[in-house]
């Protein structure tokens, strides 16, 4: 048990010193977070304000424009505008001359039947034809402003007049087939389940196909038994990947609240609490499953790009409930996806689909599937442990699946 924690905490903090992982941990959601504001910054559903804010943030700005009021509707700008983002001058002449000598980028004549058509000239010294909306919004928000009495309030409301919020009149616990839900929520928890044990299971592939290509792995045999190898590796790794799982959920949450977006599942599609039991329950049988065949690839081939070329033999039997999915969400409770959700290599995927397609799945079923995954679990880890043997480990032959499956039953 000692030397199972010892080799626990090494896999912990190699993996948690590995820059690669901590860009794949925090720098990828960071990328996400940063493409997110970028994105939300340029949709043109924006509040019109936000444009005063930047501008009210970048006081050094040089960019500027003009504009002549002949219809004599601007009354007030926006309080604590920078004075360079709009000015205003008397006639078109003067507005020429002060774009010509670069003190603006444009003007913006308002006419004087401004009210009747709402049309008004935007003259620029760089024309483009593809250019977007986005120069127009200070202008916008000036003349909503001047229009609603200078009420800074309700130009702001005038601009984004609600904010939806949906909820059904009487809460309806059956599920409607062309509701769209039917389909994409067993249909993402099918693709979260997948790439999360894949996932972290990878990690295991990496670990030993890396330290038997340095030949690190012949100094922990020596002083360790193949059993607390494997177990050590695989609790200190699944540690690592639930790790990251959990600081994606939480970011992928965070920008979700921030997205301002108000978001009610109705109640016929509400995941209850014993969903998410069962969840953790699979995650780990299945990551402790695959981790371990993981494990015995990696001891038998000789580098980290075999393993990774070899990798389809192993995750064949998760990608089947993928290929069934629309039986499993179609008939939940049919014989084809009983059958898949007892079958311990594809039972994570598969149950876990089961239970977010119906909510009428028998008790039993989820329970049987997790003892028959926890006796295959014990199985594969017992049968991998046997294939962390000298001359396998030292072989360095190319991979071959005839070899896998004898050293895996212990037939090699």
């Amino acid at each position: 048990m000692y030397k199972t924690r010892l080799v626990l905490q090494h896999e912990v903090r190699t993996i948690l010193t590995s820059k690669s992982f901590l860009f794949s941990v925090f720098g990828i959601p960071l990328i996400g977070a940063i493409l997110f504001g970028l994105a939300s910054l340029l949709n043109q559903d924006t509040r019109a304000s936000s444009v005063v804010n930047v501008l009210l943030n970048n006081p050094n700005q040089k960019q500027a424009n003009g504009y002549i009021d002949q219809s004599g509707l601007i009354q007030n700008l926006p309080e604590n505008l920078p004075p360079h983002a709009l000015i205003a001058y008397p006639d078109e002449t003067a507005a020429r001359q002060a774009a010509a000598a670069g003190e603006i980028d444009g003007f913006y004549l308002i006419p004087r039947d401004y009210l009747q058509t709402g049309r008004l000239t935007y003259v620029t010294t760089d024309y483009s034809p593809l250019r977007d909306r986005s120069s127009s919004w200070l202008i916008e928000h000036v003349l909503r402003l001047n229009l609603l009495g200078s009420d800074a309030q309700l130009a702001a409301r005038v601009a984004v007049p609600l904010n939806v919020e949906l909820k059904p009149l009487a809460p309806d616990t059956q599920r409607d087939d062309d509701n769209p839900l039917t389909f994409f929520l067993p249909y993402s928890v099918a693709i979260a389940f997948y790439i999360v044990i894949l996932s972290a299971a990878s990690l295991l592939l990496s670990s030993i196909a890396n330290e038997k290509e340095t030949r690190v792995i012949e100094m922990l045999m020596s002083s360790v038994t193949p059993l607390q190898l494997l177990t050590g590796k695989i609790i200190g790794l699944g540690i690592v990947g639930l790790l990251q799982t959990a600081v994606w959920l939480s970011i992928s949450y965070v920008l979700m609240r921030l997205s301002g977006s108000a978001f009610e599942l109705p109640q016929a599609f509400q995941l209850p609490i014993s969903f998410f039991v069962w969840g953790g329950i699979f995650f780990l049988f299945g990551y402790a499953v695959y981790a371990s065949l993981m494990a015995g690839l990696g001891a038998l081939v000789p580098n980290l790009r075999e393993a990774h070329q070899a990798t389809t033999i192993v995750v064949a039997p998760l990608i089947v409930p993928l290929v069934f999915i629309m039986i499993l969400i179609k008939e939940p409770n049919g014989v084809v996806a009983v059958a898949l959700s007892l079958f311990p290599l594809t039972a994570p995927v598969a149950m876990m689909t089961r239970l977010a397609a119906a909510n009428n799945i028998a008790w039993w079923q989820p329970a049987a599937a997790v003892v028959l995954l926890a006796i295959t679990t014990v199985l594969i880890v017992r049968a991998v442990a046997r294939m962390f043997r000298a001359q396998i480990l030292l072989s360095g032959q190319t991979f071959k699946t005839k070899l896998f499956f004898r050293a895996l039953f212990g037939k090699n």
